[in-house]
């Protein structure tokens, strides 16, 4: 996330069947970049942040007979 900058001062309403230049832009990017957006806009969805979050260690103890 660190080479992506959010501008929270533009802000816009659209239409979902209102397409405009969005489609045409995405193809316009490799598979990769495309990859990336999406994942930077799900790390800012959910404020998800790789780099600290880790997985839960758990350790459970079973006594067999």
């Amino acid at each position: 996330m660190d080479k992506f900058k959010l501008d929270k001062s533009s802000f816009s309403i659209a239409s979902i069947h209102d397409q405009g230049k969005d489609k045409a832009y995405w193809q316009s990017k490799t598979p990769l970049e495309r990859l990336e957006a999406l994942e930077l806009m799900r790390q800012v969805l959910y404020g998800y942040d790789p780099t600290t979050l880790r997985l839960e260690r758990v350790l459970e103890i079973v006594e067999r007979k």
